[in-house]
């Protein structure tokens, strides 16, 4: 997955502000558009290309639905004011120095299997999967599929959220928790394509590459729910959730949406949420639709059959 990264400014030991996560991304929207350029061409010139290897229509709800993120973020940011890593990062008696690189290299590990963590929560708590299905709901896959990102779901982003406390609590400088997650998103980008098979064996061992993501994407088994990674696919591996790439792959979800109205992929999976919990019969039930895994269903008590009347036999 490539999600959205917040606007925070990354400011140093002496005070001189480095970098803003927003401008980041901002200054990383032309390679963007140039590799989808490239991308498109090469596609359009090889015969033997992939029914599902991208669409006009879905390229422009890509791109439709990334712009909309982008245009509500100034919203989200007044709307979610209060973040549990800064929290964290107050109360711990831990402190790294970004001075030294050593930490700036188990940073870059630790926030990364933060990552993991938090995006195999995306795929198993269905409130978080709301706001993750945007961006899976594509039957296509290709270098636009990054960017079909969600928006304005402040409940979930602020649960997701809590994922990199630990890296507060371990030390690491709020503002380099921020840097290096986001440097694990925009890594995340060039691997949304069909148009690179493997790379090295070593490579394929520790990282996450093309081939492993494009096994996320899928929705057919034995693909789904796995190799949850960011930049190292290791984690998945230790974790028993990883899966390599071995038969056709069905993109999108279980159930697609079926439309490229930008609003309607963004909530419909919200919307069948408030469905479901109006719908339970039990506190059970309303929980088990909101922190319960996608596909879960209220188990309700089958009423028991009228037992038939047994027929009077007279006696002469």
């Amino acid at each position: 997955m490539f999600a959205q990264a917040s606007a925070r400014s990354v400011v140093l030991d002496d005070g001189r502000v480095l970098v803003n996560r927003l401008e980041l991304l901002t200054y990383a929207l032309p390679a963007f558009a140039f590799f989808m350029l490239v991308e498109w061409i090469a596609y359009r010139r090889d015969p033997d290309r992939p029914a599902n290897g991208g669409s006009g229509r879905d390229t422009m709800s890509n791109i439709a639905t990334f712009t909309l993120g982008r245009l509500a973020k100034p919203l989200t940011q007044y709307l979610i004011p209060f973040s549990a890593v800064v929290a964290a990062a107050a109360i711990t008696p831990l402190h790294l120095s970004a001075r030294s690189w050593w930490v700036w290299v188990l940073g870059l590990v630790v926030t990364d299997f933060c990552y993991y963590w938090a995006h195999r929560a995306d795929h198993r708590v269905r409130l978080l999967w709301t706001a993750h299905s945007v961006h899976h709901s594509s039957e296509y896959f290709n270098l636009s599929t990054a960017i079909r990102l969600p928006w304005v779901h402040p409940v979930a982003n602020v649960l997701r959220g809590m994922a990199w406390v630990p890296a507060a609590l371990l030390g690491f400088p709020v503002w380099m928790i921020f840097l290096l997650q986001s440097i694990g998103l925009l890594y995340q980008f060039p691997i949304h394509t069909q148009r690179v098979t493997t790379l090295a064996r070593p490579i394929e061992f520790l990282f996450n590459t093309p081939a492993h993501h494009r096994v996320h994407h899928g929705s057919n088994q034995p693909y789904l729910d796995k190799n949850y990674g960011g930049i190292f696919i290791v984690w998945d591996r230790m974790f028993g959730s990883f899966a390599a790439e071995s038969e056709p792959i069905h993109y999108g979800l279980t159930k697609n949406v079926g439309t490229d109205n930008p609003l309607k992929v963004n909530y419909h999976e919200l919307a069948g949420l408030v469905r479901d919990v109006r719908g339970a019969a039990t506190w059970r039930g309303r929980l088990g639709y909101v922190f319960g895994p996608p596909g879960w269903t209220e188990q309700r008590p089958v009423a028991p059959e009228p037992l038939a009347a047994k027929p009077v036999q007279l006696t002469p």
